[in-house]
């Protein structure tokens, strides 16, 4: 019993001690870009971002076809070998190659396509980065499987600085769009590099299609499921920027950036730890399901009052940080703030099922989602961008729902019994978000620059939700005190 019991204990800080890392690294990466990001928007024009979007849709799904399956199988896998990891190394640079000629090949279609010429030659060259994307993607599995987060904090951290410092170079150069593709392509090269020189794994020669097999057995259907996941995420920006201007998805795509930023960084720092602790503790049912209560509450403490925040002061928000020109994503920023507020408990769900051994239900489900979303867009489209907005976020709380059933039996914990742990945190940021809201309102009307009502709101928002919680939500203050470090080392 006392091994079992110091057995738990040791995960429990090397869970903690990959939290840490995972949230130096998300919160560094995304910082970084963020800076560098506002500079690029200073400087080129709706058009030029718009382009690049474009692009980076066809990239993003490529990716997840190369990477999403097999470097999930090999994080999964109870017992891993050499083999392993070489015969997936090999099998994903061939699948790059493979598409990079499929990219070079279709480029000239997809620039005539959207009536833009430039998007032939971003397209060949953005192609690029699938190959250190691959090479990455098992970098990471390894990485992942050990709990060793610090080298990929280094890397992230190092590669968004280099990147960032380049791609502002070159668009105060007159370089435009290809600012922003040498920024991606640069920041693959570098990650791979820096983490070739802090992992100790090296690919051997060595290719097994008995291994290939046994991981493809888990990993077609992660594959599947994260590429149709890619497709939908992308799909109206596939959408409005054929249907409307490219401008018009440079806004969509702004519009998202902020909340996507804000949501993703917390998903992907707590699922990239939490899926390996769930795999480990998978026959433990009572563990897991304190675990993921904890997970579920931990991230909606934080990112609803984040994300109601943002919405309520982000008038003034666009302003200062971007000018006037990018005003027209404001509407966009409100309504896919909604969008991405239950992102991370999608995500722990999928987790959760995932770390079950459970791919087939993983599968079935985003055939499901995707079926009702599909249907959605097409009773929305019609009737304008902003309808389409209104049914996806329909959709999001529907795929909520989706998505919690299975842990229901799995480890009794439902998606009633979710929305229910978020319940308080959503009151207090929903009453936080009017007060602030209100109050900027009143502060434009009265002639305040914007610089100042931010000076002002953000302080109030942060009051307000303080004392909202300290009334509703006592039970998440005390669990977030909890993974408090210091107070731990102290015990």
């Amino acid at each position: 019993m006392g091994e079992v019991t110091q057995n738990k204990e040791g995960w429990k800080g090397k869970i903690l001690s990959g939290l840490f890392w995972r949230f130096l690294e998300q919160i560094s990466y995304q910082g970084i870009q963020l800076i560098f990001s506002l500079f690029l928007l200073r400087i080129l024009d709706t058009e030029e971002v718009g382009a690049v979007s474009v692009i980076s849709i066809f990239i993003t799904i490529a990716n997840t076809f190369i990477q999403s399956g097999f470097s999930q199988a090999l994080m999964q896998k109870k017992e891993i070998k050499e083999e392993d990891y070489s015969s997936v190394f090999y099998l994903t640079l061939a699948l790059s190659g493979g598409i990079y000629l499929l990219f070079y090949g279709i480029s000239p279609f997809v620039a005539e396509f959207y009536h833009l010429p430039i998007l032939e030659s971003l397209l060949r060259q953005m192609s690029i980065l699938l190959f250190p994307g691959a090479v990455i993607s098992i970098q990471m599995a390894y990485a992942g499987r050990a709990l060793q987060f610090r080298p990929i904090f280094l890397a992230s951290f190092f590669s968004s600085l280099f990147s960032g410092v380049l791609a502002v170079f070159l668009a105060y150069r007159g370089y435009g769009s290809f600012a922003m593709a040498y920024q991606q392509i640069s920041y693959y090269f570098f990650t791979m590099l820096i983490l070739f020189l802090c992992l100790p794994w090296r690919p051997k020669l060595l290719f097994r299609l008995s291994s290939l097999s046994s991981l493809f057995h888990f990993g077609w259907k992660i594959l599947f499921s994260g590429l149709l996941d890619q497709i939908w995420q992308n799909i109206y920006g596939l959408v409005i920027g054929k249907r409307y201007k490219v401008e018009e998805l440079a806004l969509y795509n702004r519009g998202e950036m902020f909340p996507k930023l804000l949501s993703s960084t917390l998903s992907t720092m707590i699922s990239g730890v939490m899926f390996p602790a769930f795999s480990k503790l998978q026959e433990e049912k009572g563990t897991l399901q304190e675990m993921a209560r904890k997970t579920i509450r931990f991230s909606a403490f934080l990112l609803f009052p984040i994300l109601f925040g943002l919405m309520a002061v982000a008038k003034p928000f666009i302003i200062l940080l971007l000018t006037k020109k990018w005003i027209g994503m404001l509407p966009y920023l409100r309504f896919l703030s909604v969008t991405y507020l239950f992102l991370p408990l999608h995500m722990c769900n999928l987790q959760l099922m995932n770390s079950q051994g459970r791919s087939d239900l993983f599968l079935k489900l985003e055939i499901i989602k995707k079926i009702l979303g599909i249907g959605i867009l097409l009773l929305t489209f019609p009737f304008g961008i902003f309808v389409m907005l209104f049914g996806k976020n329909v959709g999001e709380v529907l795929c909520l729902y989706l998505n919690a059933k299975p842990n229901e039996k799995l480890i009794q914990y439902g998606f009633f019994s979710q929305i229910n742990d978020c319940l308080p945190s959503f009151t207090a940021s929903l009453l936080m978000g009017g007060i602030v809201y209100l109050t900027q309102e009143m502060l434009e009307k009265r002639g305040m620059t914007e610089l100042w009502q931010l000076m002002v709101l953000i302080p109030l928002g942060a009051i307000c939700y303080i004392l909202f919680s300290l009334l509703l939500n006592r039970k998440d203050i005390k669990t977030l005190l909890e993974l408090n470090p210091l107070k731990r080392k102290g015990m």
